[in-house]
């Protein structure tokens, strides 16, 4: 797994050729090394990504987000509407930290 740091988030990247792992793997070391972090996972390298795949993370989302932390996964190849109101999915990185900030606001607010 690679790890880039930026400003108010962390952008976790897969190494490895197998999402359900990578989201496996997540779910141990999510609460351990980046339990009080903003966490954007990119699954960009994934051309032909599914539904079912993208599922396997919806633990580990759940979990980080019930926590109240931002847990933002990049994707393209999931259509929107297929894709479950409890999970954040956006196209970009950009997106992603632009979601992480609307966020930080809402919960600084009180939201």
């Amino acid at each position: 797994m690679t790890v880039k740091q930026q400003d108010n988030l962390t952008v976790l990247i897969d190494d490895y050729n197998d999402p359900k792992d990578f989201a496996d793997h997540l779910g141990r070391v999510i609460p351990q090394y980046f339990a009080e972090q903003n966490v954007v996972v990119d699954l960009t390298k994934y051309k032909d990504f599914s539904l079912a795949q993208l599922l396997h993370f919806l633990p580990v989302s759940n979990a980080h987000r019930a926590a109240k932390h931002s847990f933002v996964m990049v994707c393209t190849s999931v259509p929107v509407d297929d894709i479950p109101f409890e999970m954040v999915v956006v196209p970009t990185l950009q997106e992603a930290g632009d979601i992480i900030e609307m966020e930080t606001i809402e919960r600084d607010l009180g939201f």
